[in-house]
């Protein structure tokens, strides 16, 4: 399980600390869920998750401000006691003088932001995916070719750099080099990123490590992308029948997400690079919907 620390959050997303006495060395989120304690407001606790952080906007002030003083203290210390990461008190509301009471209490941090509820529930959401994501470390080059994610993986000494390099070059982008750092944001959406230890670093076998930042400018260099194709680099084998038409769409799991595969042969005269930059491309038709290898098809079967 992952986790961002609190200080973390509060700077991203400018919030004022409402009790500042609380100390927030060592409070971290580890999830990317939010809640309004709506029911729970009103006395109901079962299945309360309290990992959550806990948002009270313009509703729940007024609910509260409606309860009789000593029934609102009995709530409000209920709910504090579960001790859930932090409250964010959201459109400026004031704060009830009995929610610093119990936040000192319990040791739970409370905010204020000037977000709308539904607002600041999608942005903190948005964020909190991408930063507590369950993530793996892949041995493997990661690019962006005409805004494409493309993953290079294969054996050490393949070629993967080299590609890269020439990738570059041809004004593409590198995001990570021998180590990319995956993110599963979704179902749908894995986000490759480089470890800041060798970030902007190339290994180039024969003359060692480049600085891509410093050699080829800013605009040679991504701090992260979506991963959109695996390209598969292997030596080429005489006794394998590689596929020749492209009908069929090859996969590659990670961490459950199936990502679209082409597996390259290599050999000497064959430029990796552009090979490269025309699955990249042709990934990018087959999304708008035109599939040459399915329309070659068509053509052969009319015929």
């Amino acid at each position: 399980m992952y986790s961002v620390p609190m200080e973390k959050f509060v700077a991203e997303f400018h919030l004022e600390n409402l009790v500042p006495d609380i100390s927030l060395e060592g409070k971290v989120l580890t999830s990317n869920e939010v809640n309004r304690p709506a029911l729970q407001l009103a006395g109901f606790f079962d299945y309360f998750e309290n990992y959550m952080v806990q948002i009270m906007g313009q509703v729940e002030y007024a609910y509260l401000e409606r309860l009789e003083p000593m029934f609102r203290e009995d709530v409000l210390r209920k709910l504090f006691s579960f001790g859930f990461p932090c409250l964010i008190i959201c459109n400026n509301i004031p704060m009830f003088p009995e929610i610093a009471v119990f936040a000192r209490e319990f040791q739970v941090p409370v905010f204020r932001t000037n977000y709308r509820e539904s607002d600041f529930m999608g942005e903190i959401s948005r964020w909190l995916k991408c930063e507590v994501a369950d993530r793996i470390t892949i041995h493997g080059v990661l690019v962006e070719i005409y805004g494409e994610g493309i993953l290079i993986i294969g054996d050490s000494g393949v070629g993967k750099s080299e590609a890269a390099l020439e990738l570059i070059k041809r004004g593409h982008r590198l995001v990570a080099d021998d180590a990319v750092e995956i993110k599963k944001i979704s179902h749908e959406t894995l986000i490759g990123s480089c470890p800041e230890l060798i970030r902007y670093f190339l290994e180039l076998r024969g003359i060692g490590i480049i600085d891509v930042r410093e050699l080829f400018g800013v605009g040679a260099i991504k701090q992260e992308q979506t991963i959109d194709m695996v390209i598969r680099l292997e030596l080429w084998d005489e006794q394998k029948v590689y596929d020749r038409m492209g009908l069929e769409d090859e996969y590659y799991e990670i961490m459950g997400n199936k990502v679209v595969c082409n597996s390259i042969p290599v050999r000497p005269g064959r430029n990796i690079a552009i090979i490269c930059e025309s699955a990249a491309m042709n990934c990018r038709q087959k999304k708008l919907g035109y599939n040459a290898a399915k329309v070659l098809s068509e053509r052969m079967s009319r015929r």
